[in-house]
């Protein structure tokens, strides 16, 4: 350790801490007068998002309680494995009080402690490495209570350095996230490209075009079910069951993947997915996402969120179907066609085989056209690739600079200029 650094458990560099007040889901309304922080409103990057907050009544003792202050470190003690210990400062300029919930940790710390300087901390590998040994809980729902985290072993310099040390890192990391964003708006750019070219291709339709009902050109329209026992009865392997996770407009992604043994496929035979079927997300936020089955993935059925839509031999290319339903008109239709309930959105059997589908009677003009896009859309994702290894490679350097920093690297350099 760096000569002049201290070393004290969390328990002894707090001013204060408090455990967030109770409002459940009937206590929340956005007609509400004051806004309630929770966990989702902590971003992974240690940031506040500021948008989608919930909102609350509250007594005038809960209001001066539980009202959060500029500088103010927030720890997320309750959520999924993943997302737990999430931390960030209450940066705002929203002006009227807002309160905290019971899965968010309030801290201040006493007058020798920077705030940035602790929440800079808590994204460095050391720091945590030792939040991931204090997890505890269910698959569902894991904790790191305050019990294991005040013993928790900060290192920190004189107040001065701290600070110091958060200037540097503010300088540096606002570059770094000015060049994550701009790569990420050049692959935005990319996307709005291809989508271009895909609505280009389906809204100029000449001679030899026609238009029919899904039901008119399928062999199978329909979804499957959650077997008994709902995620707890998934197997750690066996036949897959695909969930509109999986189902991505931009193609199927293997991750989260949930697997049942034989007997409960055989519940769901009339789902059974074979290669080249189409799937359409019918229910949830995720609603009208599209994809083409993975054949690696197969055998495989579909649950209760996810339709299968299987062509009749010869009529129309799968890939050609799957395009057509990711342009932005067919898009805008399949939204339109939900049906709006209180918390989700559905499309039903019947309004999928009733959709309205064009293109080309000469199957040899669809293979030309998916030709075209294939080779559009394998360009994308190369230069998706190229686009995120950078940003992989931006997030490598500001792990290095954190570790400078934390090893007082950085202040050292300085120091010698």
């Amino acid at each position: 350790m760096k000569e002049g650094w201290k070393i004290k458990k969390f328990d002894e560099i707090i001013q204060s801490s408090l455990i967030g007040v109770v409002k459940n889901n009937k206590a929340q309304s956005p007609e509400f007068e004051f806004r309630y922080l929770k966990m989702n409103n902590i971003k992974n990057d240690n940031g506040l998002k500021e948008e989608s907050f919930a909102f609350v009544n509250a007594t005038n003792e809960e209001v001066e309680k539980y009202s959060l202050k500029e500088n103010d470190f927030l720890f997320n003690t309750r959520n999924s494995y993943e997302l737990v210990g999430k931390t960030c400062l209450y940066k705002s300029d929203y002006k009227k009080p807002t309160l905290f919930n019971n899965n968010i940790l309030r801290v201040t710390f006493k007058d020798y402690i920077d705030p940035q300087f602790v929440a800079n901390a808590f994204s460095t590998a050391s720091i945590l490495k030792d939040l991931e040994k204090m997890k505890s809980g269910t698959t569902s729902v894991v904790g790191i209570y305050y019990k294991s985290l005040k013993n928790l072993q900060i290192s920190f310099p004189p107040l001065s350095e701290q600070k110091q040390i958060v200037a540097i890192l503010d300088t540096a990391f606002e570059a770094i996230d000015q060049a994550k964003a701009n790569i990420e708006k050049n692959i935005e750019n990319a996307k709005e490209l291809f989508q271009s070219k895909l609505n280009e291709i389906f809204s100029h339709q000449g001679e030899g075009w026609e238009e029919k009902k899904l039901k008119e050109i399928t062999t199978k329209i329909g979804s499957g079910a959650t077997p008994r026992g709902g995620q707890a009865s998934y197997k750690e392997s066996g036949i897959s069951l695909i969930r509109s996770m999986n189902v991505h407009d931009g193609g199927f992604r293997k991750r989260k993947l949930a697997f049942i043994d034989d007997e409960q496929a055989k519940k769901l035979d009339n789902v059974t997915i074979l290669e080249n079927d189409v799937l359409l997300n019918i229910t949830g936020a995720s609603v009208a996402r599209c994809c083409v089955v993975d054949k690696k993935v197969l055998p495989a059925r579909v649950n209760q969120h996810v339709s299968i839509i299987r062509l009749k031999e010869g009529v129309m290319n799968y890939k050609f179907l799957h395009y057509a339903l990711t342009t932005q008109s067919n898009k805008k239709l399949l939204l339109g066609i939900g049906e709006q309930g209180a918390t989700r959105q559905a499309i039903t059997k019947v309004q999928i085989e009733n959709f309205k589908i064009q293109y080309p009677l000469i199957i040899e003009e669809q293979d030309k056209l998916v030709y075209s896009l294939d080779n559009a859309k394998l360009k994308l994702l190369k230069l998706e690739e190229a686009y995120k290894n950078k940003i992989e490679g931006l997030e490598e350097l500001k792990k290095s600079i954190l570790q400078k920093a934390f090893a007082g690297e950085l202040t050292n350099k300085m120091a010698e200029v």
